[in-house]
């Protein structure tokens, strides 16, 4: 029977959970497009102007999590 080495995983716990929450953001905004699409389809102008909002708000907060994660990332490189 073979025996398991040790590997050190060279993503941190952090790193992993920030990783989940920028994909979990860009799925999300992928989804709002499709959903403005529907939206503009049913000629639902409120609706529309609710996705576009909550994307916009989320490309936002997409940017500001990536610019956290490369100041991150790039200390404990340093490490």
């Amino acid at each position: 029977m073979a025996t398991a080495t040790a590997c050190a995983n060279p993503v941190s716990n952090l790193e992993y959970d920030w990783l989940t929450v920028l994909h979990s953001k860009a799925e999300g905004l992928n989804a709002y497009e499709k959903y403005i699409r529907d939206a503009e389809q049913a000629n639902a102008t409120e609706c529309v102007a609710m996705f576009r909002k909550l994307h916009e708000k989320d490309a936002e907060m997409v940017k500001e999590i990536r610019d956290h994660m490369k100041k991150m990332m790039s200390t404990s490189s340093g490490k």
